[in-house]
């Protein structure tokens, strides 16, 4: 839909005038119980969004961009943060920027608070939200993009990587290595679904050569250092049969080269080790992390560009695909 819900939408399928529906969402105006909930429920249905600044200024232009981010501890989203900041220079639109913590509970809640300001844009991490936060986003009209994942149909318009296929690149390249035995450390993989797409590609290409699964450590929380140090000492706890680790991101392969320095394994010769995102913590270790770079600070660019281009949602729906780069690095 490129022209959005509109409130005389809304009244028609609740069978109200304009002005009731009105009343209803200023919440301030006595209103039968009934027709409240029948506003209530068409509001819901098609996912619109009041807009604050109606009320104060009809012909009132926002100039704000939503950004809605997962983590800024990560510092995989500072990086886009700054690709976004610099796209947005001297365009005359400012950011607000909002934090889920990975929850799309709290990414929904965001998504309202955002649409009601009426912004230009809206950048979304991912393409995975609830249910009601598709439908106004749908319903929005304006121009949505979802970035860092290209794995699933779009709103609008995704940028970035497919995770499924850079967890088989990271699999074909280990193979090619000479390594068979696999483990693998990760952190909260409901929460973070990129992460657990990387996994599924990554396990899909070692079933598919006919290799064993690898023996696997979830430390149940968010990626950190310390949970990738105490996740790969966790792992070597229960076996010694692997020759390779790989972790679901470069927090938490640094802990695991961390933990092997204290524990005096030698890498790459006793154990190999792969992250994922190429962080320059990773880059700047004694030996340089063995990963994958992702090229977030141009996905954050593309993003803004997107919609200085094209103001207006197009009826195709868009997939750019900015890739992936091994990094051989020195760990594995």
């Amino acid at each position: 839909m490129s022209g959005g819900v509109t409130l005389a939408q809304v009244a028609r399928i609740a069978g109200v005038s304009d002005i009731t529906v009105s009343r209803v969402l200023r919440a301030n105006v006595p209103v039968s119980a009934e027709t409240r909930d029948r506003v209530l429920e068409a509001v819901q249905a098609t996912g619109y969004v009041h807009n604050r600044l109606a009320g104060a200024l009809a012909s009132a232009h926002s100039n704000l961009v939503g950004v809605v981010l997962p983590s800024l501890s990560n510092n995989v989203f500072p990086e886009v943060m700054e690709g976004i900041n610099a796209a947005l220079a001297r365009s005359g639109y400012q950011p607000v920027v909002g934090v889920t913590n990975y929850d799309l509970a709290v990414e929904q809640e965001l998504i309202h608070a955002m649409l009601a300001w009426k912004p230009a844009a809206l950048i979304l991490t991912g393409l995975e939200h609830t249910r009601e936060a598709d439908r106004m986003l749908e319903g929005s009209g304006i121009r949505v993009i979802e970035i860092m994942d290209i794995d699933e149909r779009p709103i609008d318009l995704a940028i970035g990587l497919s995770h499924r296929k850079a967890g088989a690149a990271v699999a074909r390249h280990l193979i090619a290595k000479g390594y068979r035995r696999f483990g693998y450390v990760g952190h909260d993989l409901r929460l973070d679904r990129r992460a657990a797409a990387r996994r599924q590609g990554f396990y899909g290409y070692l079933a598919e050569q006919g290799l064993y699964a690898p023996i696997e450590h979830l430390t149940g929380g968010p990626s950190s250092i310390r949970a990738g140090s105490e996740g790969l000492r966790r792992l070597l706890e229960q076996t010694s049969d692997c020759d390779v680790v790989v972790f679901s991101n470069d927090d938490m392969a640094v802990g695991g080269v961390f933990h092997c320095l204290k524990a005096g394994i030698d890498l790459p010769a006793q154990l190999g080790i792969f992250g994922f995102n190429g962080l320059d913590i990773g880059q700047a270790l004694p030996q340089p992390l063995s990963t994958i770079r992702s090229n977030r600070q141009r996905i954050g660019q593309l993003a803004v560009e997107a919609f200085l281009t094209t103001s207006r949602r197009p009826e195709e729906r868009e997939i750019i695909d900015t890739g992936f780069e091994i990094i051989p690095g020195e760990t594995a």
